[in-house]
């Protein structure tokens, strides 16, 4: 995790909370923040590419691009997309954070506990940011890995025609395989869905459609 902390953190004048007092502060803040264990982190991204030209146009065209054809793909079967504003909680060592895209294949969220938190995501997709790209293929991959229905984790680069698909074999063990090329198709194999990198890149100028 980062080792910077924000608003909310300082303006309670200290760098510890409880899982209670960061949801309660994030359900009235403006913008997201990340807990893990005990301590409230600024998440970066969307407001870090407003700055780089261009930056923030391919993380929406690409995001639009990827939600939509997943949904379509998905549309009359039990797993769903959700965007950057379902609250994921890992509950095997405390993490809140917010994907940019998670697919449940159950109800996410657990009535009896609360009305706004996730948990059980099948897949987990991220869009890689200069500001993120570290954190999403190291750290943040590392706290997703202990969330036990997880089966697929897809990283999108924003900045080049790219994307990583790390799946969980049958030993346990997660595998990588890399998309490359204008003319691959993503797989996201759990979910046996097709996205050629021609339709997630298109709308941006990282790539030529006819």
């Amino acid at each position: 995790m980062r080792n910077e902390v924000r608003e909310p953190a300082v303006a309670y004048g200290k760098s510890k909370f409880t899982e209670e007092e960061y949801l309660q502060m994030e359900r009235l803040a403006t913008e997201r923040h990340e807990y893990y264990k005990g301590e409230i982190f600024a998440m970066h991204g969307f407001g870090d590419l407003l700055a780089m030209s261009g930056a923030a146009e391919n993380h929406n065209e690409i995001f639009s691009n990827l939600f939509t054809s997943i949904g379509s793909q998905l549309k009359g079967k039990k797993c769903r997309p959700y965007g950057p504003d379902m609250r994921l909680y890992v509950a095997e060592n405390t993490l809140y954070t917010y994907p940019d895209i998670s697919i449940y294949c159950k109800d996410p969220v657990d009535r009896e506990k609360s009305d706004d938190i996730a948990e059980n995501p099948t897949v987990i997709i991220e869009i890689l940011s200069p500001s993120t790209r570290n954190y999403d293929m190291g750290g943040k991959f590392d706290l997703y890995r202990d969330i036990s229905t997880l089966k697929e984790y897809i990283l999108v680069d924003s900045e080049a025609v790219k994307a990583y698909a790390f799946r969980i074999n049958e030993t346990g063990h997660w595998e990588l395989e890399e998309y490359k090329r204008a003319e691959d198709t993503l797989e996201i194999k759990v979910l046996q869905l097709s996205i050629p990198l021609t339709e997630i890149y298109e709308g941006t100028k990282l790539i030529t459609t006819g």
